[in-house]
Formats: C-alpha cells, sequence, structure tokens
C-alpha cells in the first residue's frame, strides 16, 4: 500500500493537481551556506518541496529557513533514519548525476537492492526511487513495474546529464529535456495499462520552458536542480523557482480549458 497518504497535505495536493515543483539542491551537496540559500529560494519562490542531501543538520537547517517539505536523497540506506528522525518527510533513492561524473553507475539490480534495504530500514516512511537514465528505456520501465512491487510510492526519471544539446536557447532546452521526458512517458504508458497509480516524477535536464511537457508525459510532479542551484545569488534563484511553478500551474489551467 503507497504511503503518499502519510506526506503533508500540501504534497498530496499537488501531486493530484499534477503540479508539485521539488527544488534540488544536490545528493552530494553538504555545503551549509549553500542549501541554506537554495531552501529559502525555494521557500521564498513557491515551491513545494526541496531535496537535499541525507544529513540531519542539513534537515535542520532545512526546516529552520523555510516551511517546506523536506526530502532527503542518498545510495546508503542507513543514512536515512537520522534524517527522518530530524523530519524529513520523504527519502529518496537518487538521483545519480554526480556518480556518472565519476565513472559510476547503477544497475536496475543494484537500485532493486539498494531499494529493499531502505525499505526494510524504514517501512513507513514515504520512499521515491530514481530510475537510472544510463539504462535503456524498456529497462527503465522493467524497473519501474519492480520498484513499485517492492512497495516504492513515487518513481523518478532523470537523464540531463546524458544529453548533449547541440543548439543554444529555448532549441536548447527542448533537446536537453529529451531522455527524462522519454523515459516519463514510457513509464507513465506502462503504468496507464496496468492500472498502477504511482505518482512519476521528472527531473533532471528540466527548465520552465519544457517543465509542462513532462506533465504532458504523465509526471505529476518535477524536480529541478541545476536550473536553480547552479545560480550565484538568491534573487536569481527566486525568479526562476517562481518561473517554473508558473509554468506548472499555467499548463494545469490549459489542460482543464482543453
Amino acid at each position: 500500500m503507497s504511503l503518499i497518504n502519510l506526506l503533508p497535505q500540501t504534497i498530496k495536493e499537488e501531486l493530484r493537481s499534477k503540479s508539485l515543483l521539488k527544488v534540488i539542491s544536490g545528493l552530494n551537496n553538504f555545503d551549509v551556506q549553500s542549501v541554506k540559500t537554495i531552501v529559502e529560494a525555494a521557500s521564498l519562490g513557491g515551491a513545494d518541496l526541496v531535496d537535499i542531501a541525507c544529513n540531519p543538520e542539513l534537515v535542520d537547517l532545512a526546516l529552520k529557513n523555510s516551511s517546506l517539505p523536506v526530502c532527503v536523497s542518498s545510495v546508503v540506506p542507513g543514512l536515512f533514519i537520522d534524517s527522518v528522525k530530524a523530519g524529513a518527510s520523504l527519502i529518496e533513492i537518487g538521483n545519480y548525476d554526480t556518480f556518472y561524473e565519476k565513472g559510476i553507475n547503477f544497475s536496475g539490480e543494484k537500485v532493486l537492492n539498494i531499494t529493499k534495504e531502505t525499505r526494510d530500514l524504514l517501512p513507513n516512511v514515504p520512499l521515491s526511487v530514481t530510475v537510472p537514465h544510463t539504462m535503456p528505456i524498456d529497462k527503465q520501465v522493467d524497473l519501474a513495474i519492480k520498484l513499485v512491487e517492492e512497495g516504492v510510492d513515487i518513481i523518478q526519471t532523470e537523464g540531463g546529464t546524458s544529453s548533449s544539446p547541440y543548439s543554444s536557447g529555448i532549441q536548447g532546452f527542448f533537446e536537453k529535456s529529451v531522455p527524462t521526458l522519454a523515459a516519463t512517458y514510457a513509464i507513465y504508458q506502462e503504468f496507464k495499462k496496468q492500472s498502477i497509480k504511482i505518482p512519476i516524477m521528472s527531473a533532471s535536464g528540466l527548465s520552465q520552458v519544457t517543465s509542462p511537457l513532462a506533465i504532458s508525459c504523465g509526471a505529476s510532479a518535477v524536480g529541478v536542480g541545476s536550473a536553480v542551484n547552479k545560480l550565484n545569488d538568491l534573487i536569481s534563484m527566486i525568479a526562476v523557482v517562481r518561473s517554473l511553478k508558473e509554468s506548472l500551474k499555467n499548463s494545469i489551467i490549459r489542460q482543464k480549458i482543453s
């Protein structure tokens, strides 16, 4: 049984309306000032959830500097325990971008093993798991189904690091988003076919231009990292977060009208 109902009411509502925005500070970002700035930008910009490295001190920092629910990310199951005690609402396996940079890949079997261990340790905590984009699309779909069978509550797609846009500007944004959008669409179609109601979160490589496409492809939520956390100042971060959230809201309005 899904543990989505244990999440804060705002998260449940945004998932239902398919307009949830998660801002990601980075799985390996333990810089206190950086995380603090990103969390403040997410809160002031109107995001719904902040995703930070799995560390209880950072959870405490995030909760003190915003009213947003906190998701913590790691690939080491045991690290989740103290962060949950500190107040994290959601735990997440992945995403894996920082590992790819070091030449470390995650097989479907490895992700399943981490998931099983995490579920055994924390059976009553909502769990999101990222499907590695390094796998072929059909294997990503197969893994997503197996993860649902293991009791995962949210499936996250990724793909930004595998995309090398040839163009600048708007066309480049579209090129960058293709891998995660393709994975989202393929997984959503299989879920629909099997009447699986687990929400999908598209993350990695998305922008205010392409986030609405993720919703059109079947996602209930969008996770954005580098579009926000690579900026140099709080004001710029807030502006991007606000733009991202506005694009998702407008997307929902357009879908209702059509």
